[in-house]
């Protein structure tokens, strides 16, 4: 009986500590995921892309551009805190055989211009001090507010930039340049202003990486194409359009973002290995020295998706699930109707799906001349064999 009483007293001492030891362990975890949550220390995104090259043959760096602006929409990041500088409408070039549309892919399904696109900065607005203007916030006050960077010291900061560079500098539409020592120094008064909490700068141009060799302010993270002394190259021709659609090592981002949601926890490390030398051709570099977390702690949405407004309730929300079954059953009832529209900027396939499809036959119409030229072959071997005197039997 007392043997009992002790095995009893046991079992339940042993019970007790299981649960303690759980209950320490759920409580870890949730500390954890709060300190996951909080880590950034941001509190918004925003998004400056740049397109620095004019003309038809630079076609591939606005498309660069638009595909960034495409995937960072799509991971959360508004209009309103997008400044968006091309150079060039290659939408409305005369060279464009399919007008108001911008490809990035040979296979023409994903057309990156869209319909909700919304151009800041155009044309000769690209200028060096325009862009220098915008991230240091130096504008005149008659300025739209689509037009500023309205940052803060607790933003996250996304700045692409494209186009045609050397070692130290970036060209701007082939008549100035900014070089990296003004690039630098625009980010320190960033940084001083407390503009910015964390910011991700990447470049695709020739010896991209020389453009972040000269940054010294805290919290910036850095990422190239190439190395100094090393050319980025393009990639997917298109005859059809006799130009280059993207950049090797844009593409491949993008092929890697393509995959990313809004709740994903893939980190930096994996965004600095999308694009290895026997694919770019070119060697990526990246610089992590200036920035005081681990790249590998930091979420490729802390930069390319939006901060999300979360409300917490302590009250429990029962869901009806009829109302969940009719709800289903109308928008069954809807998608009929809606797939007979074409397809909107949004609902395109994603790069993913697109770059192991087979190119599409296209429709054979015979060129212009053809059928003028077959009736003057007709009419001639008529003539030939029967002489004008037959002219009276045709007409």
């Amino acid at each position: 009986m007392v043997s009992t009483c002790f095995l009893c007293q046991g079992l339940t001492t042993l019970a007790g500590l299981l649960l303690l030891s759980f209950g320490s362990l759920a409580a870890s975890q949730i500390e954890d995921q709060a300190e996951q949550f909080f880590r950034s220390g941001h509190t918004n995104n925003w998004a400056v892309l740049v397109c620095t090259s004019r003309f038809w043959f630079n076609y591939r760096h606005v498309a660069n551009t638009l595909s960034v602006y495409r995937s960072v929409k799509r991971l959360g990041i508004p209009d309103s805190h997008i400044v968006l500088m091309l150079a060039d409408d290659m939408a409305c070039n005369p060279r464009n055989p399919k007008p108001a549309t911008v490809y990035s892919h040979k296979n023409m399904e994903l057309n990156v211009y869209g319909d909700d696109v919304e151009v800041d900065y155009r044309s000769y607005e690209v200028t060096v001090e325009n862009f220098l203007r915008v991230l240091t916030g130096r504008i005149p006050p008659s300025t739209p507010r689509s037009k500023r960077l309205l940052s803060d010291d607790r933003s996250n900061i996304l700045i692409y930039m494209t186009g045609h560079g050397g070692n130290g500098f970036l060209k701007f539409q082939d008549s100035e340049e900014i070089t990296n020592i003004e690039l630098a120094d625009a980010f320190e008064q960033m940084w001083q202003k407390r503009r910015y909490n964390e910011l991700l700068f990447i470049i695709d141009t020739c010896q991209g990486a020389s453009m972040y060799e000269r940054f010294y302010s805290p919290n910036i993270m850095a990422l190239a194409s190439s190395q100094v002394g090393e050319d980025s190259l393009s990639h997917q021709p298109d005859p059809a359009i006799g130009v280059h659609l993207m950049d090797r090592y844009t593409f491949y981002v993008l092929e890697f973002l393509e995959e990313i949601n809004p709740a994903s926890q893939t980190n930096m490390n994996d965004l600095f290995q999308v694009c290895p030398k026997s694919l770019c051709v070119s060697t990526p570099g990246h610089r992590t020295d200036l920035f005081q977390r681990d790249p590998k702690h930091v979420l490729i949405t802390d930069f390319f998706g939006s901060v999300r407004k979360v409300e917490i309730t302590t009250e429990t929300i029962s869901l009806q699930p009829e109302s969940g079954i009719m709800e289903s059953s109308h928008e069954k009832d809807g998608m009929d109707e809606e797939s007979l529209e074409p397809l909107k900027y949004a609902e395109q396939l994603p790069v993913a799906q697109i770059i192991h499809q087979k190119p599409k036959l296209k429709d054979w119409h015979p060129p212009g001349g053809f059928i003028l030229g077959l009736w003057a072959l007709i009419i001639m071997v008529f003539f030939k064999t029967y002489g004008i005197k037959h002219m009276k039997f045709i007409f």
